[in-house]
């Protein structure tokens, strides 16, 4: 009895030791992997595309180099500072020339990688010249009273996570909104550039700028909004934040769901979130994924390249083994972005973005911007202490925390709720004001 408790901390201790001894081999056996496939795409891509494509695994000073002071202000420090052992290696020659990739949305932006899915619902983008994103539209069903500017009662727009699309909008809010909402509300659900049936040009680093200018591109110029509410979840906030920052004078009120704002100093703000978000981890499995899409760029173009482009494929048999039912739109989600795009804007609005958004927020309170935040308490994606450190920056923002949900079911399986809710939020600024 006197010995079982030095005995239960033993034993946590060896378990402790033995994960972090697996996990130390597991990430080193992946950094050599991530090396060696830098090796191999770098001769596929020269053989398939007459060139190598530029990626991250070159000297930090070269790729800056490469680049205009503007775009290197936007890159995330984390594309080309992750460490991997055996980068120093010289004698393996993988560190390849980066080459400077001019932003522009038209011409050479449309063609395809070698290994990206080129079915036609992959590059219908490509149809119209790629000059737009792809908005869902959700009109009044009546004709809404009018404003002294004529503009419609209310604007709404949606924003997705990471790897998602305004399907996650359009299949959980829209069908559940109440009768007045829908008769005075205009919405806008938006595929953001790089996912769903939006853009997915290859000259692009998808920072928040190149986020941001598309939607004024797409949806607020176009539609003349004066005045809107704005609604993101995950990956999202961090453009919403950023928008809102910019559009403060129009924005009526922003909803942050699973928010993934790390409190840092802006110097170290973009590895801090790296190590917070997608830190080298083998549990949970959320997290695992996470680790190894961010820390892996050639890696990760492997699961694309497997995953992705076959993914008519993988639907295919998943509708077999369902027997010919409709797949979850998650499911359909998950394969709508190339890997270019997936891996710039988790680096570049995930990582990078994190480095703006302590500003930003200090702005918008000043501003006087309302700001809500609903998070799950069993998010094990999103760390529950983001809510909290937006609450530091921001002392009058609202946070309502979900019992027993996570960082979607915060939403799904409890859309009426949530739209519920979001009526609410609307409705308190509509009273207030």
């Amino acid at each position: 009895m006197f010995l079982a408790p030095f005995v239960g901390k033993w034993a946590r201790k060896s378990v402790s030791t033995a994960i972090s001894a697996t996990s130390f081999i597991v990430f080193l056996i992946f950094d050599f992997l991530d090396i060696v496939f830098c090796i191999i795409y770098r001769y596929l891509d020269k053989l398939f595309e007459g060139k190598p494509s530029p990626c991250y695994c070159g000297d930090r000073r070269e790729i800056q180099r490469s680049m205009g002071d503007d775009e290197d202000s936007e890159l995330s420090e984390t594309l080309y500072g992750r460490t991997n052992v055996f980068r120093q290696i010289r004698f393996l020659g993988f560190g390849r020339n980066s080459e400077n990739r001019k932003k522009s949305f038209g011409g050479g932006s449309g063609i395809r990688i070698w290994s990206d899915c080129g079915c036609e619902s992959c590059v219908s983008w490509m149809k119209d010249g790629g000059q737009n994103l792809h908005v869902v539209v959700k009109e009044p069903s009546t004709a809404a009273s009018e404003n002294c500017h004529g503009d419609v009662t209310e604007n709404v727009i949606f924003l997705h996570g990471f790897i998602s699309s305004s399907s996650f909008w359009t299949e959980t809010v829209f069908p559940n909104l109440s009768e007045p909402v829908k008769r005075n509300y205009r919405l806008f659900a938006v595929d953001l550039l790089g996912f769903g049936r939006s853009p997915k040009p290859r000259d692009c680093y998808y920072t928040l700028r190149d986020h941001l200018e598309m939607i004024e591109k797409s949806v607020i110029n176009p539609f003349q909004l004066k005045s809107f509410h704005i609604v993101a979840h995950s990956m999202g906030c961090n453009i919403s934040i950023a928008l809102a920052a910019k559009y403060w004078h129009c924005v009526k009120s922003v909803t942050l769901v699973a928010p993934p704002y790390i409190s840092s100093s802006k110097e170290e703000a973009s590895f801090t979130a790296l190590h917070k978000l997608a830190g080298k981890r083998l549990w949970p499995p959320l997290l695992f994924c996470s680790s190894f899409m961010s820390w892996y760029e050639h890696l990760g173009r492997c699961v694309c390249l497997f995953v992705c482009r076959n993914h008519r494929i993988w639907e295919r048999i998943l509708k077999l083994l369902t027997w010919g039912r409709d797949l979850h739109f998650m499911i359909m989600d998950m394969t709508k972005h190339t890997h270019h795009s997936a891996w710039h804007s988790m680096h570049n609005v995930l990582c990078g973005g994190a480095k703006f958004q302590e500003k930003m927020l200090e702005n918008l309170m000043k501003d006087g911007v309302k700001i809500c935040v609903i998070q799950g308490d069993n998010d094990k994606v999103i760390p529950l202490e983001c809510g909290k450190n937006i609450k530091s920056k921001v002392p009058n923002v609202e946070i309502s925390i979900i019992s027993n949900a996570g960082h979607l079911n915060v939403i799904m399986g409890r859309e009426k709720d949530f739209t519920r809710d979001l009526e609410l939020i609307w409705a308190s600024f509509a009273d207030t004001e």
